[in-house]
């Protein structure tokens, strides 16, 4: 968890360091095309295919990490969470401080939930990118 959080703050000062301003608040097709970026990045972080993972990620997150192998090292270290779930469901997203953050319910085997908050970038061309995701635990239980 610590870890995870620190994970956080330092792709939130890449944000901030890559000059991200508060962004407009997302419209109904930004927020699908939000959660079709973290789905696809899900899709293949459970699928073993760290390299199209990876381009999911901010172009601040890809210069921190350097390559899929260090990115995956930190997947694997600090969010296996996102890979181990075994039912996922996306909340309602919102614009929190300027920053675009859509939540993503993580229903675990043993019926613990935990959340994935991930912080999205609009990037020059109109797509989305993940800037930031922090992972935790939820007071809710599953049945």
């Amino acid at each position: 968890m610590i870890a995870a959080l620190r994970c956080f703050v330092v792709a939130m000062a890449f944000v901030i360091a890559s000059g991200a301003r508060a962004q407009a608040e997302p419209t109904s097709d930004d927020w699908t095309r939000i959660r079709t970026v973290i789905a696809a990045q899900r899709d293949a972080l459970v699928g073993g295919d760290g390299a199209r993972a990876f381009t999911y990620a901010a172009p601040g997150i890809q210069r921190y990490f350097g390559d899929v192998e260090t990115f995956m090292r930190m997947v694997r270290q600090s969010y296996a969470a996102l890979t181990d779930a075994r039912y996922v469901e996306f909340l309602d997203g919102a614009v929190v401080g300027g920053d675009v953050v859509q939540p993503l319910r993580l229903v675990m085997n043993d019926g613990t939930v935990w959340v994935a908050l991930y912080g999205m970038q609009r990037q020059g061309d109109g797509s989305w990118r993940i800037a930031s995701c922090v992972i935790a635990p939820s007071t809710v239980r599953s049945a």
